[in-house]
This record gives structure tokens, C-alpha cells and sequence, in this order.
């Protein structure tokens, strides 16, 4: 009888654990998940924000010289910031105010981290030719510097707060380094300059 009662209070715990688990379900949204309404807001919010890495970056290759399949003309506003921003967000789903989401998302496209698939590319399906060759060269022939620019600006565009929190920073630690001495020379070990060490 004992057996009996252990085996019922094991199945009643399970039951309740799992009618817990399902109740939490539909309320939560995971880390790194986006609702569709939340999607649908950052879709019209990204539209033209490439804009903006171009007013900061002009020298940034467009690689707008794609035909849209349905006009039959060349798409200018397709360029190669809009299919980066849209690859990292909706087709990895990273967010986008994090410096290592999109350095992650950079080495993608140097084919040092994650395969980068042609069938979900942006604009792959709506554009006569699949840019992915193009805007993995693209960013390939960028050199580090420009990389790393790259990478700052995203970060700035979808975190301006990120600029303003990073340069404090930077001034606190150039203070709290002290600059070495140039003209001052180390000095020679004398005799008895162990003892000093000793508690």
C-alpha cells in the first residue's frame, strides 16, 4: 500500500510541475526571441536605418547594383548595410545593441563563425542575383579598422546610449594609467635589496 500512495504523490508532483512549466509558457518571451508585433515594430524601425551607417561611413561599399526581380530595375536602396542589418536580426536573430552579437555576425560573413545560407540571405528571393558572394567580398576586402568601424557604428545606431556610456570609460582608464617616465632609468640591484622583501 505504501508503493501505492509514493507512486500517486510522484504523479501528482509531475503533474503539477508540468501544468507549472505549460502555465509560464505563453507568458514569457525567451531571451533572444521576438514576438511578431515586437518584430513587426523593429522591421519598420530598420528600414532606413543603413542610412545612417552611411552618412557615418561613407566609404562603406553599397553593393546596391542588384535588379529587383519585380520592377526589372536596379534596387538602390538594397545595399549592402540594409542585407547586413537584416541578416543579423531577422535571420540570426541577434540583437543588434551588442558589439559582440554583430562581431559575430562579421565573422559570419568572413566565414570564420557560422555558414551563412543563400536561401534565407536577404534579398536572395526578391533580387535577379543572390548578393551573398558580393557582400561577403565586400566586407572580406574591409580591412580591421574598418571592420571594427563598422561593428561601433551598428552598436551606436541601435544603442546611441553605448557612445555616451563607452568614451567616460575610456577617459577613467587614461587617467588611472600612469604615463611611464621615459627620461627616469631603472635602478641597479644593490646588495642587501632582498632583505627588503622579506615580511
Amino acid at each position: 500500500m505504501t508503493s501505492k500512495k509514493l507512486s500517486l504523490v510522484a504523479i501528482a508532483v509531475i503533474v503539477t510541475g508540468l501544468v507549472v512549466l505549460g502555465a509560464g509558457m505563453g507568458q514569457s518571451t525567451p531571451v533572444g526571441r521576438l514576438s511578431q508585433n515586437q518584430v513587426m515594430a523593429q522591421a519598420l524601425r530598420t528600414q532606413d536605418l543603413w542610412r545612417q551607417v552611411y552618412q557615418q561611413m561613407p566609404d562603406l561599399p553599397l553593393e546596391n547594383q542588384y535588379v529587383n526581380q519585380q520592377s526589372g530595375k536596379v534596387d538602390p536602396d538594397n545595399t549592402l548595410a540594409s542585407r547586413l542589418i537584416r541578416y543579423h536580426m531577422f535571420v540570426k536573430g541577434r540583437p543588434p545593441n551588442f558589439r559582440l552579437d554583430w562581431k559575430l555576425t562579421i565573422a559570419d560573413y568572413l566565414g570564420e563563425n557560422e555558414l551563412i545560407e543563400e536561401g534565407v540571405y536577404p534579398g536572395g528571393d526578391t533580387l535577379r542575383e543572390n548578393p551573398i558572394a558580393g557582400d561577403r567580398a565586400a566586407i572580406q576586402r574591409l580591412t580591421r579598422s574598418q571592420r571594427n568601424a563598422l561593428i561601433q557604428t551598428l552598436v551606436n545606431i541601435f544603442n546611441p546610449n553605448a557612445a555616451q556610456e563607452a568614451a567616460p570609460l575610456r577617459r577613467e582608464t587614461r587617467q588611472l594609467t600612469p604615463a611611464p617616465n621615459p627620461t627616469s632609468v631603472p635602478t641597479l640591484p644593490q646588495p642587501g635589496d632582498a632583505q627588503r622583501l622579506r615580511l
